[in-house]
């Protein structure tokens, strides 16, 4: 009984860092725009995240840009996290949760539910289902710890849904998808708003969807990051490896409808010396190339995405690299990739691309004559997106860059 006291102290000491790190996170999640509304500032308040991965040290359950691992394969993949915080609040952003809908999530782990559940108020409800027993176990002990109420756990794939609790007023998807199931379009409601990590020609962007009858229309979306979807809607892309050094790997990521490469030419390629093509379309240090991006693969047909360690620009084998790939403008035995340089101006860069192989010059050209077109007619602008079942004829599509999947016909347009 004589430490009793100490004790107390010593929670009341845990409670009160755990305050502090939870209202910093919220501070920063502020400054950074990922929560904008009060709502969301609440729930993001309300929610003691770090009892959903009780092995990691709690600081950095709360750091707006770590995402928590919390399941490998047999490979070493990711495959199940409790995404970035600022990641979370940008897709709930995104929902535009009123209180007393039905909220299905797809992809659990805890948090994001009782986010979901904040928002949905009492009156509303959360469906949050994954393939993984392991992670919906996670889940289920995280609900339960937490007294959450109008929290309910599926155990499925949810390439289905879960049509047992539905309709749904919003569905937040939180692994990355490649395709969107009828069960989806079918389970929301007309007008309802599905965001989904929806992977285009290599690139994620988490979208934020409006049901209108059997099509999806784009409301915004947003650059991120997620791990691949399983079960019967998986759909990984392909790896050619350009370079296999340890810790400066090289290779390029290729979706469904990239052409299969000629991997030994390519290889051959990135060791010859480099061609450079410069565009004069400088960027801020600190601006995104998120919507360059996506206009590059909306106009150019083979542009898989090149990514390297950082060992691979440091030894010189690549003059760039970056956490989520780089465009690559791939043709036969030569491709390029978008880089920048510094100017005479504080924090301007021009945007440019490095080429290799014979004809390393010329598409590096190719690659900065589509920087400048996005430059001169499209920089102001941002891309429309949306999804129709597959099979709907091509005179009812709009023009644009269409991707075809197994469920859906992807449309990418701009102004």
């Amino acid at each position: 009984m004589d430490n009793a006291p100490e004790l107390t102290t010593n929670m009341d000491q845990d409670a009160a860092t755990e305050r502090q790190l939870r209202d910093t996170m919220v501070q920063k999640l502020i400054e950074v725009g990922a929560a904008r509304s009060p709502r969301v500032v609440a729930a993001f308040r309300a929610v003691p995240r770090h009892m959903a991965t009780p092995e990691v040290e709690i600081a950095k359950t709360y750091e707006v840009e770590t995402a928590t691992i919390t399941k490998t394969d047999e490979h070493g993949v990711d495959v199940s996290s409790v995404s970035a915080p600022r990641i979370q609040a940008m897709q709930i952003e995104q929902a535009a949760i009123e209180p007393g809908m039905t909220v299905l999530e797809i992809g659990s782990g805890g948090p994001n539910a009782a986010y979901l559940a904040e928002m949905a108020g009492e009156n509303g409800r959360v469906v949050t289902v994954d393939i993984d027993a392991d992670v919906t176990a996670r889940a289920e002990r995280f609900v339960a710890a937490t007294g959450y109420r109008n929290i309910t756990v599926v155990t499925g794939d949810a390439e289905h849904g879960v049509p047992e609790h539905g309709p749904y007023d919003r569905i937040v998807v939180t692994v990355q998808a490649a395709d969107i199931p009828p069960a989806w379009v079918g389970q929301l409601t007309n007008g309802g708003r599905l965001v989904v990590p929806l992977r285009m020609r290599s690139m994620t962007r988490t979208v934020a969807f409006v049901r209108d009858g059997d099509r999806l229309v784009s409301d915004g979306f947003e650059q991120c990051g997620f791990v691949p979807m399983r079960g019967a809607g998986e759909n990984r892309m392909r790896l050619a490896v350009l370079h296999d050094e340890e810790g400066a790997e090289v290779a390029l990521r290729l979706d469904s409808g990239h052409a299969e490469p000629d991997t030994e030419a390519l290889r051959a390629a990135l060791r010859s010396p480099q061609a450079e093509a410069w565009s004069g379309v400088t960027v801020g240090g600190e601006e995104s190339k998120e919507h360059l991006d996506l206009w590059l693969t909306t106009a150019l047909d083979n542009l898989p995405i090149m990514a390297a360690k950082v060992g691979a620009r440091q030894r010189g084998i690549v003059a760039a690299a970056s956490p989520i790939g780089l465009p690559a403008l791939v043709d036969g035995g030569s491709f390029a990739y978008r880089t920048t340089r510094p100017t005479d101006l504080e924090d301007r860069y021009e945007l440019g691309a490095i080429g290799h192989g014979p004809d390393g010059r010329k598409v590096a050209e190719r690659l900065v004559e589509e920087i400048q077109a996005w430059n001169d007619g499209h920089r102001s602008d941002r891309a429309h997106i949306e999804v129709y079942p597959a099979g709907t004829p091509d005179d009812r599509l709009p023009a644009g860059r269409v991707i075809d999947r197994p469920h859906t016909r992807v449309i990418i347009s701009w102004p």
